[in-house]
């Protein structure tokens, strides 16, 4: 049932690893933005943590440094990805720290009778889920009582992105991630994927307390946009507080990414 769809997944993550960490350490946007991330997962005190898409491993092994008496576990779908994080994980010498080839639907053969008291998702790795509502099951039965879920999500209504497409007279790009598929950001390559809006997010994870939703690049470029942020570079510090204000409105939901925070209730354990 969930091959092909999650084939295309692993067969684009797995073209992406070698290079992926060249371009991240090129990005000052994506790096502000995922230690925000981090300092957001941080607010909460947690003995085992999970990562869902881990990529080369970047926060796992930071996870792993930051919390040394924590146990960090990642899935990832794609093997590329894991090897990368493997040797990551094994240059640190980090004995704490595991990285898996998986999907959520295979959490139950990976981690039969284990539950999370932190699970996180960093740069949308459940825009690409085939389920959100089966997801958000599963990791309800995941997530050990009073557990923290920190989820973000590409948004579907990314004002600001539809705007600047619309100024260059991309019309069908401004309106992508409407589309019942999105194809990612890549010009070049495809990524089978979905963005959804809030309301659609918060449906689907009814059986958490919702307790934080925030956004980024709202009026901040988003980190793909090279150009008009080499010419925005001097007023970055000023757009980034300009997000934190817009965070206390409705706009929060309108950047290019929302962090949600979720809370399972504590008298709840399966």
């Amino acid at each position: 049932m969930h091959k092909p769809f999650y084939k295309q997944i692993e067969s684009y993550y797995d073209g992406d690893a070698e290079d992926f960490d060249n371009r991240y350490w090129k990005n000052a946007v994506l790096q502000r933005i995922r230690q925000d991330f981090r300092e957001e997962v941080k607010r909460y005190e947690f003995s085992k943590i999970l990562e869902i898409g881990y990529g080369t491993g970047i926060d796992l092994v930071h996870f792993g440094t930051t919390h040394p008496d924590v146990k960090v576990v990642g899935i990832d779908i794609s093997e590329g990805m894991q090897k990368t994080a493997i040797k990551r994980i094994q240059n640190k010498e980090l004995k704490n720290v595991t990285a898996l080839k998986g999907k959520v639907e295979d959490m139950d053969e990976l981690f039969s009778g284990e539950q999370f008291d932190m699970i996180y998702v960093f740069f949308g790795a459940l825009n690409t889920v085939e389920d959100l509502d089966e997801t958000a099951r599963i990791l309800y039965r995941f997530t050990s009582g009073n557990g923290i879920l920190a989820l973000s999500f590409v948004n579907k209504y990314y004002i600001g992105g539809v705007l600047t497409e619309m100024l260059k007279l991309r019309f069908r790009a401004a309106f992508s991630r409407l589309r019942p598929e999105w194809g990612g950001y890549s010009p070049t390559r495809y990524l089978p994927s979905r963005c959804y809006s809030s309301r659609q997010i918060k449906k689907a994870f009814n059986g958490f307390r919702l307790i934080k939703i925030k956004g980024y690049s709202i009026i901040h470029p988003a980190w793909y946009h090279h150009g008009l942020n080499r010419i925005l570079k001097r007023f970055h510090p000023i757009l980034w507080r300009a997000d934190q204000v817009l965070n206390k409105t409705v706009f929060c939901r309108f950047g290019e990414y929302a962090l949600y925070i979720f809370k399972k209730p504590d008298n709840v354990s399966q």
